[in-house]
């Protein structure tokens, strides 16, 4: 869409024609649905506005599951009630979400009014997060690390990065210091880059000395295991109907799941690995190192390429998804469904049928007290 817009902002379709769009509506995030207008009309914009909303939505919901994951289990089970039912959970997990959204909200919003853009915030978040990318990989990747230099290392991280940041755009800016100046490249270049590279330099320092960890993964593979009758009751749900959904797996279970956990894991390494070379250094230095200058047949390979790109993304994120999950889509839509038409599982108090001798997961037919001994869900009508 950029392309497009720098391709059509001297049409007469173009919104801001015949005048240009400027610095501060592309960094606004405006050249998307000037682009969609000049390209679809009113249709466009509305086309935007779904799209905008859609991906909105999604990534808040991501960070309110997060946030409220974290503060409910890590933070308010571990440290401030270790004995809460299952119950009291969802109640203080509900009250994280309600909590975070209506901060984030306000936080938003002054931002806004502040004259802080879009374009602003992209590079500024390198700053402020970049530094916990290596001790999150590491903590996963390597038994080594220990307590200290995962927790150290990333806010050291962010406070040489917002020194370099700052200090950067004083020395620039004969000392002058405002949205303006510390938005500019070269700052933010310089905030990103420590921020990615100092924990290189932190975490083999703390690793020394407070001595190398050999930690066995063993408290990663624990399921939290949460007594939900309660939850069941208020709902108004026999228990009976959630049973199986929380206990621990079988031996040979848990063996297939880490057979495919590493072949995932290997799968993510080979392709990580690829792309990094071939997106970092294959393609962009070579251009680079030589001041290679872009010729029409060129761009228009580069445009095609990066086309298909988005094509395969899109297939991969948008398509596959929906392939691979189709069981599972076609099992929630006919439990819908069910629900709908009052098919589905009876509320408590009332009559429940156990189907005798369901299919279960390993093709065999089993008794509900077998489906239960073997640790599985019987089906209910």
């Amino acid at each position: 869409m950029g392309l497009a817009a720098l391709a059509l902002q001297g049409t007469e379709y173009f919104p801001t024609y015949p005048n240009p769009m400027t610095e501060a509506e592309i960094s606004a995030g405006l050249t998307l649905p000037y682009a969609a207008t000049a390209i679809l009309g009113s249709g466009g914009a509305v086309a935007t506005l779904l799209i905008v909303f859609m991906a909105v939505t999604s990534a808040f919901s991501a960070q309110l599951i997060a946030v409220s994951s974290i503060l409910t289990y890590d933070i308010y089970n571990t440290y401030i009630n270790p004995n809460a039912s299952g119950k009291r959970l969802v109640w203080t997990s509900h009250t994280c979400v309600a909590g975070f959204g209506l901060v984030m909200a306000a936080f938003s919003t002054g931002l806004h009014y502040a004259g802080i853009s879009m374009g602003y915030l992209y590079l500024l978040m390198g700053v402020i997060i970049s530094s916990a990318v290596l001790p999150a990989t590491l903590t996963l990747m390597w038994k080594g690390q220990n307590f200290w230099a995962a927790t150290l290392s990333p806010v050291l991280g962010l406070c040489c990065s917002i020194i370099a940041w700052l200090v950067t755009t004083s020395k620039l800016n004969d000392g002058v210091i405002n949205v303006e100046t510390s938005g500019s490249n070269n700052p933010m270049l310089a905030g990103n880059v420590v921020a990615l590279l100092s924990p290189a330099i932190f975490i083999p320092v703390l690793t020394l000395i407070f001595g190398v960890a050999n930690y066995d993964w063993v408290s990663m593979k624990n399921i939290r295991l949460v007594d939900d009758s309660d939850v069941a009751a208020a709902a108004h749900l026999d228990p009976e109907a959630l049973v199986g959904r929380h206990m621990a797996l079988s031996p040979e279970a848990e063996a297939a799941e880490q057979a495919k956990l590493f072949r995932a894991s290997k799968i993510a390494k080979i392709t990580t690995a690829t792309m990094t070379l071939v997106l970092l250094v294959l393609w962009p230095m070579p251009l680079y190192g030589t001041g290679y200058i872009f010729s029409p047949s060129f761009f228009a390979g580069w445009v095609v390429v990066g086309i298909i790109w988005l094509m395969c993304s899109t297939i991969a994120v948008g398509v596959y998804p929906l392939w691979e999950g189709r069981m599972s889509l076609a099992r929630n839509f006919g439990g819908m469904w069910r629900d709908i038409t009052g098919k589905g599982p009876k509320r408590r108090g009332e009559h429940i049928e156990v189907v005798e001798g369901e299919k279960t997961a390993d093709s065999g037919t089993h008794t509900p007290k077998e489906a239960a001994a073997k640790e599985e869900p019987v089906e209910v009508k």
